[in-house]
C-alpha cells in the first residue's frame, strides 16, 4: 500500500481550468486557475 506522502508527490502537475498552463502550487490545494487567469 502505497503512502499518502507518496500519493501526492507522484501527482501530476495541476492545470489551470481557463488557460491550460500548469499552475506551480501544491497539487493538493483547491485553486483551479494559475495567478494570471485568478486575476482577470
Amino acid at each position: 500500500m502505497e503512502s499518502i506522502v507518496e500519493f501526492f508527490k507522484n501527482l501530476p502537475p495541476k492545470q489551470c481550468a481557463h488557460c491550460g498552463k500548469a499552475i506551480e502550487e501544491q497539487h493538493e490545494c483547491y485553486g483551479n486557475h494559475c495567478d494570471q487567469c485568478s486575476e482577470k
